[in-house]
């Protein structure tokens, strides 16, 4: 009798994980995949445990995290944008106001624009701002490395391809959004 209740239990509880795991699932990552295999892309998809911070996708992929990308939404005179960086840097407000033009930058909050990725999780989001209808900013210092990696709409998979398949595809104005340089904090 106990037995049979353990293996209840288990049974329950391994329902409830795969709920959990469905109700996560991005949809995402095939709608990239598609995009990209429409325009005869080469790219991998590298799968990893749970990750919230570019620092520890970086540690769990082993990408180092200047070669990690990392999608930040901002808002540009009230108007949401990406600004993409190295997960080792952080977004500069200031530059991006003086490389826009814009009257006011601010971060956006996860309110303000989860709606507007509901294939993603949130804080996922890949930095294909062509495929949401947003403008995307992009540090020039992710133009020296020959790929890019991001996120690919959930925090258990990142998609890897060469740069310039990425900046021909999204078209990105590349501007100094990060703070500091790449240089010092690759040191």
């Amino acid at each position: 009798m106990r037995a049979d209740r353990r293996k209840i239990r288990w049974g329950i509880r391994q329902e409830r994980i795969s709920m959990v795991l469905r109700r996560e699932t991005s949809m995402s990552l095939p709608k990239i995949k598609e995009f990209l295999d429409s325009h005869q892309i080469k790219y991998v998809v590298i799968s990893h445990s749970v990750a919230y911070t570019a620092a520890g996708i970086a540690g769990l992929t082993h990408i180092p995290g200047r070669e990690l990308a990392k999608t930040v939404i901002v808002k540009l005179d009230g108007t949401l944008a990406m600004a993409v960086v190295s997960a080792s840097q952080r977004v500069d407000l200031a530059f991006l106001k003086a490389a826009t033009g814009a009257k006011s930058v601010d971060l956006a909050s996860e309110n303000e624009f989860k709606e507007r990725f509901p294939d993603c999780e949130v804080g996922a989001m890949p930095p294909f701002g062509n495929l949401y209808g947003m403008a995307v900013f992009a540090d020039q210092s992710l133009a020296l490395d020959k790929e890019i990696a991001f996120n690919a709409g959930s925090h258990r998979e990142l998609v890897r391809l060469a740069w310039e398949d990425f900046e021909r595809l999204v078209q990105p104005r590349l501007i100094r959004v990060a703070a500091g340089n790449r240089a010092a904090e690759a040191a």
